[in-house]
């Protein structure tokens, strides 16, 4: 699905992303680990388009999108969360959604000044679209209560229903996991396995190592903004140089 040749970021005379080349595999849970400030987070944004690569290429279901921005990856089928849920919190969880469908519309400035007939239809459609991103991660019955009341693991759901309201073909989970207890982590988890069920394929970067030797397909490991390995969860961490550089010895396979 997503083709990374020879990525490379610079800013100034820091090298956040260092010659990456990697697959993102089509219905596959894809992940991204590695020391804090090992570029992951860079590397997210070289490939959803909030920052563009100093060298290298980016092909997108075969069409090269290295110098495209984010509103045009989006609207290709790239969605992205955050390590932080940014929600207006005195806003409804239903009208903090509606936002996500409008890639997807075409009204314009008349249309709101007239309130035209197709405003209106589109209006109709995003709301249905939130509702329906809303029952697909279980906080249906949070439709109205402000975003401000609800709690770190709903405020999570809320931003796979914000991505998936996008209409994403590809969804990038950064620390999807991040504040939330070891049953809430479990949870999140079948919320991913679901996704992907759904024909969405995801690639995230995490901490939770045990999350992610038990849910991911394919890892890759940076660091220093370098790939220092990728493969299958028993490869990564059977990997010296990953139980060098993150993993340590009590993640090695014994």
């Amino acid at each position: 699905m997503l083709e990374i040749d020879s990525l490379s970021k610079r800013f100034g005379g820091l090298v956040a992303v260092d010659d990456v080349s990697t697959r993102i595999e089509a219905g596959k849970i894809n992940a991204i680990i590695g020391p804090n400030g090992a570029g992951k987070t860079t590397f997210f944004n070289l490939i959803s388009g909030a920052h563009l690569p100093s060298s290298g290429r980016i092909v997108f279901n075969g069409e090269d999108v290295t110098r495209l921005g984010a509103d045009r990856m989006a609207r290709l089928g790239v969605a992205r969360t955050f390590q932080s849920t940014a929600l207006f919190d005195r806003a409804t969880v239903l009208d903090n959604l509606i936002v996500g469908h409008r890639l997807r519309t075409q009204s314009g400035l008349w249309d709101v000044l007239l309130n035209t007939r197709r405003l209106q239809q589109e209006e109709r459609v995003c709301r249905d679209k939130a509702r329906e991103a809303l029952d697909f991660v279980g906080l249906a019955a949070l439709a109205q209560r402000l975003a401000g009341d609800i709690s770190q693991e709903e405020r999570k759901r809320v931003a796979f229903a914000l991505a998936l309201a996008t209409e994403p073909k590809l969804m990038l989970l950064d620390e999807p996991a991040g504040g939330v207890n070891p049953e809430e982590t479990e949870g999140l988890a079948e919320l991913i396995r679901k996704l992907v069920k759904h024909g969405i394929t995801v690639c995230l970067v995490e901490h939770k190592m045990n999350m992610i030797m038990k849910l991911a397909d394919r890892i890759m490991v940076l660091n220093y903004g370098r790939k220092i390995a990728e493969g299958t969860p028993a490869e990564v961490r059977a990997n010296p140089a990953v139980i060098d550089a993150y993993l340590g010895s009590e993640h090695a396979e014994v």
